[in-house]
């Protein structure tokens, strides 16, 4: 009996490790512009993925994270805004018209990608990671609006997942990237 107790723990543990064989780090999107922007170029770094939106209760967050940004960029640490457009069809504009609101309203200078799916039939490979812990080896969840956050460590690995009403500068991210954990 505890050969096969034994057994099948080394074949859980196996198919748990096997199943999460991508990092962050092995996945390409495009940035804003439509250039390639290979998330491999971020190694060594923090990162906070947020899926943003511009006509979003939220949108003000956009302030905070730049505030953030600005703060700790020059510890090893990078913001990158997904815009999506899953939620009450928060985020119609283009990649140009979402760059040119950014940039005009909010002076955003952390590097956004170009417009994206966070859910549903259509949802970007890099979001299937982030909210499949078979994927991730760390949490499902499920994107439930604009501006969830998810947080990643240098080595790629998914830390944790904050719900949209976090606000950039609570404590939970500031400690995090602070190394107050």
């Amino acid at each position: 009996m505890k050969k096969i107790v034994a057994f099948t723990l080394l074949i859980l543990i196996t198919t748990t490790l096997m199943s999460q064989t991508k990092s962050f780090y092995d996945f390409k999107v495009k940035n804003i512009d439509g250039a390639d922007f290979d998330l491999s170029s971020l190694k060594g770094k923090k990162v906070l993925v947020v899926n943003t939106a511009s006509k979003c209760g939220f949108t003000p967050q956009y302030e905070d994270l730049q505030k953030l940004y600005e703060k700790y960029n020059s510890l090893d640490f990078v913001i990158i805004g997904f815009p999506a457009n899953n939620f009450l069809k928060q985020e119609p504009g283009s990649n140009s018209e979402i760059k040119q609101f950014c940039t005009s309203k909010y002076n955003v200078t952390f590097p956004m990608m170009g417009k994206i799916s966070v859910k549903g039939n259509d949802i970007h490979p890099l979001y299937e990671w982030l909210t499949e812990k078979e994927k991730n080896g760390k949490l499902d969840s499920d994107v439930k609006w604009n501006f969830q956050k998810y947080m990643i460590d240098e080595e790629g690995n998914l830390v944790n997942m904050l719900n949209p009403k976090i606000n950039p500068l609570d404590d939970q991210i500031v400690n995090w990237i602070e190394n107050k954990l």
